[in-house]
């Protein structure tokens, strides 16, 4: 007699699947997920323990290697508890930051080995711990990881954070270990609840990282102070965005480093950006910037906005050689947010008439000023021919806009009766190719161990 039609099916259970389609379903659930179905039954315990399983995690939050396990001999599971026990609270960030060491140290390994020396080992979670109750604030979990995998490196010089340098000022920063950190870590007004991230030991300049939402910002937002040289309380601190977390900041940092947004100059990071369309070609010869903004000798208030730029000219290795030539001058139009023009004219660059040959590459650094937070500047230099020296040509200077950091006013200026201040925004923008010129403009004493506003 035949069945029913209208019976129901039995249910289909889990367990029931045959071992390699049920692994198959294992293989997509996350760590969370897969520990607990070892708690479920014998069988799916079993299979939840099947080592290749938990390769695919070590990989993706540990970046264990297969070189790796092998020297620590050990299953993929094993090695998954132990690490997770050791590092569990960093999971969402330990991948991504160890990446990002890793990547620094190859790269730099290769250019820079003696800022890799100057890198310490990583710290223990209870020094983490005793740095937090000696400050009396919590850590970010990104930062307490990042030092989980190095705690910064020594105050040496060249700093792992980027250097800058201009003919009379330098400035190189280093990423501070924990306790160098703890030591510089901020209560009084204006900076409260402020750790340092960076010191430079030539200018004192830092990164802070607030620790918590006090006096206008956000917590652990990262940012370089600049004291309102308008105010009369001492306690007026405007401030430059750098980052809005110690992760981003770090990682964006790395990641402009090890592709070549930063070029390495002597054995250091120099922090110029250059545009990729800030080239221009006249016959032979191609001019190239990149620039940098300069928080240690710039303000808010009064409105002074400092940035520096590096130059590249370079005679293509096909010119012939009769296309030997000098500069004899340049020219520059530089225009502020405003609108407003200045034109500078004057001989040779930074004091120097240098000569292009082919294949021959000239650089040089310079810096302008703005009273408005953006601007550009645009030219060209004349040059003679060596064969032909009655012979004289223009090279196109492309356009190459400058911009400073997003910014945030004092919290004390805003309490304050506006009327205590006078802003002059009149300063005009100004070329300082000339160092006796660049001294005159910005009143920058003769160089010394520190930043002229300092002085």
């Amino acid at each position: 007699m035949a069945a029913p039609l209208d019976m129901e099916p039995s249910a289909l259970s889990l367990e029931l699947l045959p071992t390699d389609p049920l692994l198959l379903i294992l293989s997509f659930l996350d760590y969370r997920d897969l520990m607990s179905c070892c708690y479920l039954s014998r069988r799916l315990n079993q299979l939840s323990s099947h080592d290749p399983l938990w390769k695919r995690h070590c990989k993706k939050y540990w970046l264990i290697s297969e070189e790796e396990k092998s020297q620590r001999n050990q299953s993929w599971k094993a090695i998954f508890i132990s690490t997770y026990s050791d590092l569990g609270r960093y999971i969402r960030y330990y991948a991504t930051l160890k990446k990002a060491w890793d990547d620094l140290e190859k790269y730099l390994g290769q250019r820079c080995p003696r800022m890799i020396g100057s890198l310490k080992e990583s710290v223990r979670e209870e020094d983490l711990d005793a740095v937090e109750a000696q400050i009396g604030c919590k850590l970010p979990d990104d930062y307490r990881c990042s030092f989980r995998i190095h705690n910064g490196q020594k105050l040496v010089v060249p700093g792992l954070m980027g250097s800058m340098a201009l003919s009379n000022h330098y400035r190189s920063e280093d990423l501070l270990d924990i306790d160098t950190a703890a030591g510089g870590f901020q209560q009084r007004l204006g900076l409260k609840q402020c750790l340092p991230l960076t010191f430079c030991i030539h200018t004192g300049l830092s990164q802070y990282m607030a620790l918590e939402s006090v006096e206008g910002r956000n917590k652990y937002e990262i940012f370089y102070q600049c004291p309102d040289q308008m105010a009369r309380n001492p306690s007026a601190i405007d401030m430059f965005i750098t980052g809005t977390s110690y992760l981003e900041w770090f990682t964006s940092y790395v990641n402009k480093v090890v592709t070549g947004g930063y070029p390495i100059i002597r054995d250091q990071i120099f922090r110029y950006v250059h545009d990729k369309e800030c080239v221009a070609t006249t016959g032979d010869i191609t001019v190239s910037v990149s620039t940098s903004f300069l928080p240690e000798l710039s303000s808010v208030h009064p409105p002074h906005y400092f940035f520096t730029y590096r130059i590249r000219i370079e005679m293509s290795k096909d010119a012939l050689p009769e296309k030997a030539c000098q500069l004899d001058s340049r020219y520059w139009r530089i225009t502020n947010a405003k609108g407003d023009v200045e034109e500078v004219q004057g001989p040779g660059v930074v004091g120097e008439f240098p000569i292009i040959s082919p294949g021959r590459v000239y650089e040089y650094t310079s810096c302008t000023t703005f009273s408005t937070t953006s601007g550009y500047m645009e030219g060209y230099y004349t040059f003679h021919c060596l064969y032909y020296k009655d012979k004289f040509f223009n090279v196109t200077i492309p356009r190459f806009h400058m911009v400073c950091p997003t910014f945030k006013v004092s919290t004390a200026r805003m309490e304050t009766n506006h009327n205590e201040y006078a802003v002059d925004e009149d300063e005009d923008s100004t070329d300082t190719d000339e160092y006796e010129d660049r001294r005159r403009v910005l009143d920058i004493p003769a160089p010394s161990g520190r930043c002229p506003r300092h002085t």
